[in-house]
This record gives structure tokens, sequence and C-alpha cells, in this order.
């Protein structure tokens, strides 16, 4: 009788033992390997064919795991990994989120996933009461903040085209900067949207918005269809002016949203809230967990001020549907408010986390972050061989090594990755109208010490 792969055997049992005991060493080892990529080529060499019709079993597949594959891959949380966004997930929510799995829970349903769902939307909460937004708002765990923008933005259009027949045959126009996330781009191409970009990669302002609406033709203003505005920009951590922001859209009758997805974990910190003023007039608001709340991937949140806008908007029809709909199984369905049906519960590891340790020790470990961005600017200050390009903008560090070319950055890049010490990569900022390669640093870790970051200077010599 040939084997099944769902029974429950002996087989199994050492499998599920085996891949605890690696959980519990990955998650409680305090000198983390960093980890370098290699190409297909040589993976391909030292790991073979992994997938054939009778199998590898599943002992030499965790250890090609943890002996090749693993080590090929850079650890996001690792406390020198300061390049992009990292992430740092609690441990509790890397634990609870093989709970998630385990518990095989549909998260698109209320009839299906209550429980799941419910915790979901407790987290939820706590999200948008960090916004500010008016009583009513809500929102949905996304997979992340490409997902949270174009759910959002397709609300904006079709309540764009709900306020005017006229606007089914015709392109909306979105207005945002060119210091915007690369997804607001390509979202806006999805929906088949103008999108017309103030070229600034500092602080967009509403007056600077105000001037492009006034210099549009007569057509382009009759197509505007929403503005989006940027809470903590990826390059360098830079905020609009999202109240004056805010002021235009109200004067001109346009959807604000607000793609916070990597600075909202911020709006817990007090020592920079006041920098969000506004948001909370935000017609949607963008929030990636799996950034600064450290939640594992993927994780990402769109909130929105009218939910019933959302769910007009994505609310999907089916015969095989109707019965989720039916007021014996009434209750909150994820999938009315973004682009996916078929969801896993994902904002359940964030739950976990914020139930077992509390939102202040989220405040502090976010605080800390931002602490470590003005002791790197210090430090870069102090050192002759280094400049800062701008003050930290929330915990990110734009600086420059004198006398460096783009290919120095590169070079220098590759050599601590190689080496195992660190990932930190090099980014390009206008300054002065020229575009220049620098180096960044983006803190999301609460292990990083400031001793990482001498060292990591020291090799800039």
């Amino acid at each position: 009788m040939s084997k099944n792969m769902h029974d429950i055997d002996i087989d199994l049992i050492e499998m599920t033992l085996d891949i605890t005991k690696y959980v519990i060493h990955r998650i409680t080892e305090k000198d983390r390997k960093l980890g370098k990529f290699k190409s297909a080529e040589e993976l391909k060499a030292l790991v073979g064919a992994t997938i054939t019709p009778e199998g590898i079993g599943g002992e030499r597949a965790l250890e090609l795991w943890k002996n090749v594959l693993e080590k090929a891959t850079a650890s996001i949380d690792h406390p020198r990994h300061l390049a992009f966004v990292p992430a740092a997930p609690s441990r509790a929510a890397v634990m609870f989120d093989l709970v998630t799995s385990a518990s095989s829970i549909h998260g698109a349903y209320w009839m299906e996933g209550a429980g799941g769902i419910f915790a979901e939307n407790q987290a939820m909460e706590w999200l948008v009461s960090l916004t500010g937004m008016p009583k009513g708002a809500f929102g949905v765990f996304t997979s992340g903040g490409t997902a949270a923008n174009l759910s959002a933005m397709i609300t904006a259009r079709e309540y764009w085209r709900s306020k005017d027949p006229e606007h089914d045959h015709h392109k909306g126009v979105l207005i945002t900067s060119t210091g915007a996330h690369s997804s607001v781009r390509a979202m806006a191409k999805i929906i088949d949207a103008e999108l017309l970009l103030i070229d600034t990669e500092d602080r967009m302002t509403g007056e600077a918005v105000t001037q492009l609406i006034e210099s549009l033709d007569a057509d382009k203003r009759r197509r505007l269809l929403g503005v989006v505005a940027t809470g903590g920009t990826t390059n360098a951590g830079i905020i609009d002016s999202l109240d004056s922001i805010a002021d235009i859209c109200k004067r001109y009758d346009l959807w604000y949203h607000v793609d916070a997805a990597y600075g909202g974990g911020a709006l817990a910190a007090d020592s920079v809230r006041h920098l969000f003023k506004g948001i909370e007039k935000a017609d949607s608001i963008t929030i990636d967990p799996h950034k600064w709340l450290f939640s594992p991937y993927d994780c990402g949140a769109v909130i929105y001020k009218r939910p019933e806008l959302a769910k007009k908007a994505h609310s999907q029809e089916g015969a095989y549907l109707d019965i989720f709909k039916d007021k014996a199984a009434d209750g909150f369905n994820p999938s009315d408010y973004q682009i996916q049906l078929t969801r896993r519960v994902r904002g359940l590891p964030l739950w976990f986390s914020l139930a077992m340790h509390g939102t202040n020790t989220y405040k502090k470990a976010i605080e800390r972050g931002i602490e470590l961005a003005q002791a790197a600017a210090r430090k870069i200050t102090a050192n002759p061989l280094l400049e800062l390009v701008r003050e930290p903008g929330l915990s990110c560090v734009l600086f420059r090594r004198r006398g460096w070319q783009p290919d120095d950055y590169k070079h220098w890049t590759f050599k601590n990755l190689e080496e195992g010490f660190a990932l930190v990569t090099p980014t390009r900022y206008r300054r002065q109208g020229m575009m220049e390669t620098v180096a960044r640093f983006c803190f999301i870790n609460p292990d990083t010490t400031e001793n990482d970051i001498d060292r990591i200077l020291d090799t800039m010599k």
C-alpha cells in the first residue's frame, strides 16, 4: 500500500520534532549569521534535483535547507542588515506564525474564519487608533504595501466614477511626488490612471500640489481623482506635508491616500507622532506591520475612513459565495475590503505579539530605531571621511563617503556581504539638482547596537 502524504506516522512525528528544533534554534540563536546569495547554477550543483517522482524525504529536504539554501539567503532580522527596509519580527510573532499556518484558517469570510478575523481586528483597532482617523474608520490586512496601495486606489477610482457617469469613459488622474514608492506608479498603471509627478524627492507640500493643479488644462482638471502623499519615504524617511495636502484635497474634492507603509509604525512613537499631523484626514492609509511593527512577512494593512466605499469597490459576487453573505453568518468579511479573495489571517502574528508584549513595548522598540538613526548621524558628522547628506528622516540616514564614486559604494556593499559581516546598500538621492550615489542606513531592529554602527562605518576607511 502506497504511503499518503496526509498519514500520521512515525516519519511525520520525527519531521515535526526536527522542524520544531530548527525553529527554536533559529529564533533563540544570538550569534545569527547574515548569509549571502549564490547563483542558481551554484545552488543547483550543491542541491541537485529536489522535486522527484518518489520524493527525497523530509530529513534530506530539511538538511538541504539548513546546510545550503538557508545560508544562501540574507537574514532580514540580522542586526547589521540595514539595507532597503529590513524587518525584525518579534519572536512571539514568528512563533505564532506557525500557529497561524497550523490552524488552517481561511481568512476571507467570517463564516469560516470568525475567531482568527476577530483577533486580527483587535490588532487593526489599535492601528486605526494610531492614525487618529474618525469613528467608523477601519481596515484590513493585506500581503503588503503594494496590495494595500492598489486596494486603496481601486476604491478611490470607483468612488470617483460613482460621482459622475462620465468618469466611466475617461482615465482618472492621480498626483504624487517622484519620491513616492515605486508601487504607486505601478499600481496607477494597473488601474489605468494617469499619474502626474511633482518633481521632488523632498517634502511634497500642499502649495506644490496646488501649483500643479492650477497649471492643468481643463481636461485634466475634470479627470482629477486623487492625491497620494507619503508618510515616510522609503529612500529617506521623509514625511510629506500631510496637513496642507489634506486641505487641498478637501478644496478640490479629491481622494486623499497616504502611503505610510514604512513610516506608519512611527505613529506609535511619541517623539515623532507630530510629524504626521493631517494623516487623520486621509481617505485611506497604507501601513506595513511587517516593516516597523515587527510582524513576519507578509503583512500589510490598508485603512479606510469610509470602509463602505471599499466594500462597494471590492466585494465579489458568485453563486458559491452567497452563503458567506447570509445573515446567519453575519460578520466582518476581509475579502470585501481589498483585492484578495483567498487570504491567510496574516494579522494573527501581530495580534499575538501585541497581546503578549503590550503596546508600550512596541512604542519603546520603535523609538529605538529613531534613536539609532540619530546616533549614526552623530558618528557620521564626527568622522572627517564621512558627511551627512541630510538630517535623518525617521530611522533612515543618508550619508556619503568623501571621494567615493558609485563603483566604490557597490564594491563596499558586496565586500561586506561576501564576508558575512553586514548588508548595507547604496541608493541615489538628488541634491542640488543632481542625482548622487550615497550610502544609506535604515534602522528597524532593536537588537542593532551603536557598536554595530561603528564597525560598519570603519569598513569605509
